[in-house]
């Protein structure tokens, strides 16, 4: 009782603090989580106690280590569709743009280190005072084209076009189209070349008709004409010899 006695009350206080300290820890079992929240030990921070907290999101982070690799990016499909290409379409994109854009399928066209496939002469029309050259594209890789037209200069045309109007075509010319990449150019075709034949002209063909019909009444007209002369002097040369054998 004396030792108590002489000690300072400042140090009684620091004493029992620290007992009732050490009696507030808890075992790892005492642990209470509420709302996915940890509640800890009290840790000293000098002569305060604080309340550990800890999410359990980071509690469990500190036992897991990351994955080392990111997650491989979806598919863009499963089953992807050709692509809505027709090689004989007016303002037609490449098919390589479509697939790069939209994943979709393309026919097997040959690459860029092949001189292309001749391409296919579709159709001559006439416009106006010009003739309108279709053609469809081949499957190859194309830069542009050209049509070209007996001794005229070629006309160069845009990898998406598919016609193209020729001034000054002469009948019987020869039309070709061909097709031109980094490595040389379409070789032309039966089905890449054609002889311009112009349109013959309805009221010609109208003439052309009515005088045949003529000429084919006139020669029936001369046929009934000499058939009717024929029986005529048959009938006189008939007559005659009856009157001669009368006078005998």
């Amino acid at each position: 009782m004396s030792a108590n006695k002489d000690c300072p009350p400042p140090l009684i206080i620091l004493l029992l603090a620290l007992l009732n300290g050490s009696s507030s820890f808890a075992a790892p079992s005492d642990v209470s989580w509420t709302n996915h929240t940890a509640t800890l030990p009290l840790r000293p921070n000098g002569d305060t106690y604080d309340l550990l907290q800890l999410h359990s999101d980071d509690y469990y982070d500190t036992f897991t280590d990351p994955p080392s690799h990111p997650p491989p990016a979806p598919s863009q499909g499963t089953n992807p569709q050709p692509c809505d290409y027709d090689p004989c379409r007016e303002q037609q994109p490449p098919c390589s743009q479509l697939a790069a854009s939209s994943g979709c399928l393309c026919p097997g066209v040959s690459g860029p280190h092949a001189a292309p496939e001749a391409p296919y002469l579709k159709r001559l029309s006439m416009d106006g005072s010009g003739v309108v050259v279709q053609w469809c594209a081949p499957l190859s890789f194309v830069t542009h084209y050209k049509v070209v037209v007996g001794a005229l200069e070629p006309l160069v045309f845009g990898v998406d076009q598919r016609s193209g109007t020729v001034m000054g075509m002469g009948q019987g010319a020869e039309v070709c189209v061909v097709a031109v990449n980094y490595v040389g150019v379409s070789e032309r075709q039966e089905g890449s070349c054609t002889m311009y034949e112009p349109p013959g002209d309805s009221s010609v063909a109208l003439k052309a008709g009515l005088i045949g019909g003529a000429l084919g009444l006139l020669l029936l007209l001369s046929l009934a004409v000499l058939l009717w002369r024929h029986r005529a002097r048959r009938k006189a040369d008939a007559r005659i010899t009856q009157a001669t054998e009368e006078t005998l």
